[in-house]
């Protein structure tokens, strides 16, 4: 198991108490990944501090404003690559049945491209297979990175990392078609149900199951999981 790859995809998962008592042990994992330049370790540090120290209702709410409100920023990457085409169900069946052939089941009503979804499946593979799939979205990951720049989003160095991880030179060009598409506005409410009218399609086990389980993701980890304090859920 790549407990790097693991370690993204709970960063990039949606905040919650449980991985806010694991933010101690995700970061040591990543501060002793030798594939990462000491730069990208430590730009890593003030996300993992973030996550570890500030109000979680804070966390959740910066989440959600970046992630299930900004479609440029989505964590979707088909959305990035097929908007909504009718390329991308197809993309989407196919990569189910990758994950079925490797024996990997998300408990999760988030869509199989999630990218926290991919990277727990990717944790799975052999590291050689891993980089050739984060090879086909690096340029994706810049785009995202810098976009987080822009908005002086810590959440950004995640996605240097993994250009990192992904061990190829970026598509300059690539990259530059996607920016050039304009931030939408996450206060925008009503352009955003459009969106999500246009959008919606279940797949998974469970359409009701929420937000990816942090902490079974965390088991599969083998970090601690620290039960919830009494007060955090009154």
């Amino acid at each position: 198991m790549d407990r790097s790859l693991k370690a993204f995809s709970l960063i990039l998962s949606y905040p919650t108490n449980d991985l806010q008592h694991a933010m101690p042990e995700i970061g040591a994992v990543l501060a002793s990944d030798s594939r990462l330049t000491a730069a990208a370790r430590r730009a890593l540090r003030p996300l993992v501090e973030d996550l570890a120290g500030r109000d979680i209702y804070d966390l959740q709410e910066t989440f959600v404003m970046l992630f299930d409100r900004s479609r440029t920023l989505s964590l979707n990457l088909f959305e990035h690559v097929h908007g909504e085409s009718r390329d991308r169900g197809g993309a989407m069946v196919s990569l189910v049945e990758t994950y079925r052939e490797g024996g990997f089941d998300p408990v999760t009503s988030e869509l199989p491209d999630h990218l926290p979804v991919l990277l727990e499946f990717l944790a799975t593979r052999p590291f050689a297979e891993a980089q050739d799939t984060l090879a086909d979205a690096a340029h994706i990951f810049a785009a995202l990175s810098e976009r987080l720049v822009r908005r002086e989003s810590p959440y950004g160095a995640v996605f240097d990392a993994l250009v990192q991880l992904a061990g190829v030179k970026i598509d300059s060009a690539s990259v530059a078609e996607m920016l050039e598409q304009p931030d939408d506005d996450p206060t925008d409410l009503e352009a955003l149900d459009e969106v999500w009218e246009e959008s919606e399609v279940l797949f998974g086990p469970d359409p009701n199951a929420g937000c990816p389980q942090v902490r079974d993701i965390l088991s599969r980890m083998d970090m601690p999981v620290k039960p919830t304090p009494k007060h955090a859920a009154e």
